[in-house]
């Protein structure tokens, strides 16, 4: 007898427990997507992409300039005496430093690349932020995840993409062309 009332409640529980979680609404907003539509995110994207292609060529000439150094004191090597030998090799070798240091300045991590991205990127992410978080609460959604290339979907229902409610609350039209690009 005390063994069927346990059986009951537990039974109880677990429908209780199943009916909650069916009444959780869940979505999914294709962020990529979002953003592609967005030409403040297309511009943003284009100067970071500008920036460090201007970087990289900097570094590329600092390293054409130490490689020549290199090949210059492996011609002169054998006429070189010891002091001078050791000289052009300090030379060589605080050149190279240099530019590692350049380069992290400009792409380590925290580094001028990564600071210029965070301050133009992150107004672009707290608006599509704001939108996603305005259509939860006016559509009651419990949950919005993201479909973005790191997200692994093994099943999305089209029913429960909420990413052109997103573009409308931007003002943004959906464009096929930009969904393709994947």
């Amino acid at each position: 007898m005390f063994m069927k009332k346990i059986l009951v409640v537990l039974t109880f529980i677990t429908l209780s427990i199943g009916a909650a979680f069916a009444q959780q609404r869940i979505a999914y907003v294709d962020s990529e997507l979002v953003f592609r539509h967005m030409p403040e995110y297309n511009s943003a994207q284009k100067q970071l992409d500008d920036l460090s292609m201007q970087w990289q060529k900097e570094v590329d000439q600092q390293y054409a300039q130490i490689e020549k150094l290199y090949q210059a004191y492996q011609n002169d090597q054998s006429m070189l005496n010891e002091n001078m030998r050791k000289r052009r090799e300090d030379e060589i070798i605080n050149k190279e430093k240099q530019v590692k240091d350049l380069q992290k300045q400009k792409f380590g991590f925290e580094g001028e690349l990564f600071q210029t991205r965070a301050r133009l990127m992150q107004p672009i992410q707290d608006r599509v932020a704001k939108a996603i978080q305005e259509i939860a609460k006016a559509q009651s959604i419990d949950l919005i995840m993201d479909k973005g290339p790191e997200s692994t979907f093994l099943f999305a229902s089209p029913t429960i993409d909420k990413t052109n409610d997103v573009l409308a609350k931007l003002g943004l039209k959906f464009n096929p062309q930009l969904a393709d690009k994947k």
